[in-house]
């Protein structure tokens, strides 16, 4: 047994005993007890709304449980608020790191305490200085000066939990740190996060990758309804077990059978954008799902976006049910019958202060009005129903606003926005991102029921599990081009296949690795 975890045997940081929180006409904590050992990764999991995070807000002060116990490195904490967890030793860091984009990385983790000369000026040498020698302590080298909005999402996660840890934190919150990442990143942050965790730091990590669980955490808690279902060392359990805790039942992949493409919908001849990809040519047909993947930056998720007039498009052809089509903004897409769902769907999909019932109307609201330009209410509200009903959307009312919705839901309220415009193609950025397993079985199925209304269907993910089970085809790009297609009808998918497709594997090498 090595030092680190010698140590994490011993010493508890965060002690939480039978810990109840009731909100009106709701026990969202239930007798909820949790402990975060020193040097240890402690994964906390369960589907949205299981407790996970009512239990990090009692913990980080937001909340006051009704009643139980909160320990942290032995102390009692009876009355704790937010600023007295963060001096006890208590850090979050959110899936989306807030920091001033326009300042330097030295200044945004100096913000607030700006080192000060006599006269009362900034000392920017000494900031810079010892910025550079905190982040280096935590295995960060980084040039600090270089502003904080040219850094990476991985980048600004390290520079948070850095800034944490040398605030003596005694355990830091990782909030599905890697929703928002690539893949090369989460692996980079993995290995952040180790290093830290052999220096005695604390994690309880928060995530609805299960995979990444076994890969990185010693220890994981399963929440359901407000309660713990089990809490075991990652070493003694497996991801079906896990699941079974977590759903409180088997939940089976959803895998669709696919059906016969009908005539062509979008047509792409010789696309290309500098720096994004080069010679697109792809068909997709009616009622046809196609996968797009690549590594990060290798083009679908640029060719996403460029098609919903996000970005430049670029040149080429591109037809749409055989008219020339060019989108100058996501309006402009929408009319000409192409929805996206957003890879962000708190920045982009939802407006998450806004109800269900208004998010679902929000792209048809021509459609609703009356002859003198008033919303028809009934209408509306009919809209937002049948998407409820046939979505599954798990909401207290229509009114509720979307913010207060589980991720899977969140998820869900978009599609039906988009569903709502009857789009011929839909391009879904990511749709199971921070989501939990049963919202990705949901989800998949969703798309499996718009392409049987003969919808056309692009999924961009990395997630090949997924593009396996629902896609008919699933195309791979390499730096910009397409340099694979694989058809489920013909060929033979393997998760090893499409990895060294995206890889940029030749086709000989992928066949002769099989």
């Amino acid at each position: 047994m090595d030092s680190a975890a010698e140590t994490a045997a011993r010493t508890p940081v965060v002690e939480m005993k039978n810990i109840v929180k009731v909100f009106p006409g709701v026990r969202a904590l239930d007798d909820v007890s949790f402990t975060v050992k020193q040097g240890e990764i402690h994964a906390l999991v369960g589907k949205n709304g299981a407790g996970k995070s009512t239990l990090m807000h009692v913990l980080t002060g937001l909340y006051t449980p009704d009643s139980g116990t909160i320990r942290i490195r032995g102390e009692v904490h009876e009355n704790l608020n937010t600023a007295r967890a963060k001096q006890a030793g208590i850090a979050l860091v959110a899936q989306h790191v807030k920091y001033i984009p326009g300042l330097s990385i030295a200044e945004n983790v100096y913000s607030g305490m700006l080192p000060m000369k006599a006269l009362g000026f900034v000392d920017w040498k000494k900031m810079n200085r010892d910025a550079t020698e905190k982040l280096a302590r935590f295995g960060l080298d980084l040039d600090v000066t270089r502003l904080m909005e040219n850094t990476t999402v991985a980048e600004r996660q390290m520079i948070e939990i850095a800034r944490a840890l040398f605030a003596d934190a005694s355990v830091v919150i990782l909030d599905e740190p890697t929703a928002p990442l690539p893949k090369h990143d989460v692996a980079k942050l993995f290995e952040f996060v180790r290093r830290q965790r052999e220096r005695g730091a604390s994690f309880i990590y928060i995530s609805h990758y299960l995979e990444e669980i076994f890969e990185v955490a010693d220890h994981v808690t399963v929440m359901r309804n407000g309660v713990v279902t089990g809490s075991k060392p990652v070493s003694e359990i497996t991801q079906p077990e896990l699941i079974r805790l977590i759903s409180g039942a088997n939940v089976e992949r959803y895998k669709r059978s696919g059906g016969k493409p009908g005539a062509p919908v979008i047509e792409m001849r010789g696309l290309s954008r500098p720096g994004a990809y080069t010679d697109v040519n792809l068909t997709l047909h009616a009622g046809e799902v196609v996968g797009l993947t690549g590594l990060e930056g290798s083009g679908p998720g640029e060719l996403a976006r460029g098609l919903f007039g996000l970005e430049p498009l670029g040149t080429g052809e591109v037809r749409l049910v055989g008219k020339p089509y060019q989108a100058r903004s996501p309006i402009d897409a929408l009319a000409q019958g192409l929805a996206y769902l957003p890879r962000d769907r708190h920045g982009l999909g939802i407006v998450g202060i806004r109800s269900v019932r208004d998010n679902v109307s929000l792209s048809v609201l021509g459609r609703l009005q009356r002859l003198v330009g008033l919303i028809d209410g009934t209408k509306e509200r009919k809209l937002a129903q049948d998407y409820i009903d046939v979505l599954g959307i798990k909401t207290p009312t229509m009114n509720t606003a979307v913010e207060n919705l589980s991720g899977g839901n969140q998820q869900k309220v978009v599609v039906a926005k988009l569903a709502a415009t009857e789009p011929k193609v839909l391009v879904l950025d990511e749709p199971t991102q921070g989501v939990d397993v049963q919202a990705k079985v949901d989800l998949l199925r969703i798309v499996d029921q718009l392409s049987q209304r003969g919808v056309a269907t692009a999924v961009v993910s990395d997630e090949l599990s997924e593009l396996m089970d629902i896609c008919d085809r699933i195309v791979v790009f390499y730096r910009g081009r397409i340099i694979r297609e694989f058809r489920k009808d013909r060929d033979t998918i393997t998760a090893a296949r499409l990895l060294a497709a995206i890889e940029g594997e030749t086709v000989e090498t992928i066949d002769a690795s099989v």
